[in-house]
This record gives C-alpha cells, structure tokens and sequence, in this order.
C-alpha cells in the first residue's frame, strides 16, 4: 500500500505534468492534518508529517514524537485524499495557466464544444476556452464538433480555474494567419506595417520589404492567389485589400485607397489630415460601401481622411473658413496610378492593382 502510493504519486507527475514535490507536499500537509483529529494536541503543538521518498511509508509527529493510533491510518489515508486531490485540482489550473499565460498572442485550434448565451465554448484538450460572442467575426456560425482556430486574446486568474478567452475579430488574428502562410512574413523578410480590420467585413494589412527582390505584395497574394485565398477561407469570406506601404506619404494613401484613383490631394502633414478629390465616378469607390474604405484607408495610415468630388471641392474652398486651418500645405495633382514593383522583379503581381482578386 505504501509503495503503491508512490506509484500514484509519479503517475500523477506524468499524466498530469504536476512536479511530484507539489504533490509529496499536499500528502504530508494531509496527514498532518488527519493526526490532529486522532490525536488531542493543542493548537501551539507543531504536527507534521514525512513521506519516506523510498518506502512510501507515513509517519505523523507532535512536537518531535511520533503520534500512534489504531485509527490514524484510516482517518489520515481518508483525509489525505481529499486534500490530495484538492491540491491536484490547483495545481492543474496552475499548469494551464502558465502553459497558456507563455501563449497569449499566439493561434490556437480546438474544436466546439458547446454555446453560452451567445459565446463559444472551445474543447483545447486540456481545457476549455471562450470565444466572447463580442469577438466572433460578424454573422459566422459554428456548429458542435467544428474545429476552430482563434487567437488567444488573454488568460486571467479565477477560482474556478484559468478562463482562457480567445478572439476571432482581433487585427493581430489576421497577422497571424498572415505569418502561418507566408514565409517571407515568418521569416522577417516582410514586416506588416499596420492593419485595420472591420471583422467579418474587411481588413487593410499594409505589407514592406526589407529585400528588394522579395516583392511584398506579391508574395502576401501567393501564386494564382494562393495564400490570400488561404486566409480569407478562414475568415469566412472577408475580404481582404493588401496595401504596400511606402514612406512617402502621397504613394500610402493612394495604395491605402485603391481601388479608387485620386485625382488630387491635400496634405496638412502637422495635423495628419489629407483631403482628397476625385472623379464623381470615384467617389463612391473612394469611400465605399457604408464609408468602409475611406475609414479603414484612414485607420490604416493613422491619419483622417475627407473625400470630395472635384464639385464639392469646389463648394468647399468657397467656404470662408477653408483657407484658415492650412498650417502645412501640398498639393498634388495626377497621382500615379500604381507603384511599380521594385527593381529586379520579373513581372508585376497578379492581384496587386486593385486588390480585387484577393478580396473575393
């Protein structure tokens, strides 16, 4: 019996990654713990407890003397395990919490298991995790059983145990899925630069190039599509716009804006706000649907955009107030239409134009 509990105890430590010290522990406080109710000592008296490591055997002291008792060995294996086992139950949401604390920021895959008022309950294996119905992308449904991959937006203490919450609408999702399908991004060749996401909708992720035969655009879209197709199957059909970052600012915003072409822009750099005009048949396309690609082109960039069509740009510098507010201004007319791919590339991107092919 008391080899046995040896043998338990090095199980424990293997199925359940618990260090065996944790557990020798949490026996001799039991024990210790079970002989004050078989023996009447008062409460200044020191009981303990020792766990021969090589026997297995028990033994209880009070004050330096060993405690015997015809019932000690029944009441202290009783007591023992349900002190056993209560410190098993914490340091296994001890072990969860540090294996997925060391994670957060990562992506995770598991499978349904159940719905919560709205939420996502997440089988991981180990343990279960939850998907806030606040970070589920748009309208996707899940059913029981689906497998699902999420990223893990943090892990927080609770007396129940670790809850693990994950997020499918978070931007860094998409630049994980980014770097799980394309190398040239794992391996560092490609920084993302910014990303602004409208989850389930679409997402802007701006992509640069520390080598210049190593064409960002191009290697983000994959061949015929490939890897883009990869991530916008995950996300459920969310369209996707790959932008190429520049440090001129002119050259961003008309990437940030494609498909749309700018017929003129206005700079006011100190305030990071642009105003941009374009063709009437432009217009709608600048701003998109529900202002969608204005909002994310000037999430994006990190500067406030305003769209006008050439007549209302002229209603606007009418305006007696539109010439006060320019601290810092340019203007550029007839803005190139695309960037052209570093030197060096054999040919210009499939999908790099108008982003069209990715997002379907």
């Amino acid at each position: 019996m008391e080899s046995e509990l040896m043998t338990i105890l090095e199980q424990i430590e293997r199925d359940k990654g618990i260090a065996k010290e944790v557990l020798i522990e949490a026996v001799e406080v039991a024990v210790a713990s079970a002989a004050r109710k078989v023996w009447t000592v008062g409460k200044e008296e020191d009981v303990t407890a020792k766990l021969d490591l090589k026997t297995g055997k028990i033994q209880a002291f009070a004050n330096g003397q060993e405690i015997r008792s015809n019932e000690f060995g029944r009441i202290a294996a009783q007591t023992a395990k349900q002190v056993v086992f209560q410190k098993i139950r914490e340091a296994e949401k001890d072990v969860v919490y540090n294996e997925y604390s060391t994670r957060v920021g990562q992506i995770i895959s598991g499978s349904v298991y159940r719905f919560d008022r709205g939420s996502v309950i997440v089988d991981l294996g180990k343990t279960e995790a939850v998907i806030p119905r606040s970070e589920l992308c748009g309208k996707e449904e899940f059913k029981q059983g689906d497998r699902v991959r999420a990223f893990i937006l943090e892990v927080q203490r609770e007396s129940r145990g670790p809850q693990i919450v994950l997020s499918r609408a978070h931007p860094n999702f998409v630049k994980r899925l980014f770097e799980l399908e394309v190398p040239e991004i794992y391996e560092g060749i490609i920084e993302v630069k910014a990303i602004a996401r409208d989850p389930g909708e679409r997402t802007k992720i701006s992509v640069y190039s520390k080598d210049d035969k190593v064409d960002c655009v191009g290697a983000c879209v994959g061949m015929r599509g490939s890897r883009v197709k990869n991530i916008v199957n995950e996300l459920h059909g969310e369209k996707i716009d790959i932008v190429r970052y520049s440090s001129d600012i002119k050259e961003y915003i008309q990437a940030a804006l494609s498909p749309a072409e700018i017929s003129q822009m206005q700079l006011l750099s100190l305030e990071k706000k642009a105003n941009i005009i374009v063709a009437d048949d432009q217009l709608s396309i600048a701003i998109g649907r529900y202002g969608q690609n204005v909002r994310l082109a000037g999430r994006l960039l990190g500067w406030e955009l305003d769209i006008f069509s050439a007549n209302q740009w002229e209603e606007h510098l009418k305006q007696p107030q539109a010439g006060t507010l320019v601290k810092e201004v340019e203007v550029i007319e007839e803005v190139v239409e695309e960037i052209e791919a570093p030197a060096g590339d054999e040919e210009k991107p499939e999908s790099s134009p108008s982003q069209d092919e990715k997002s379907e």
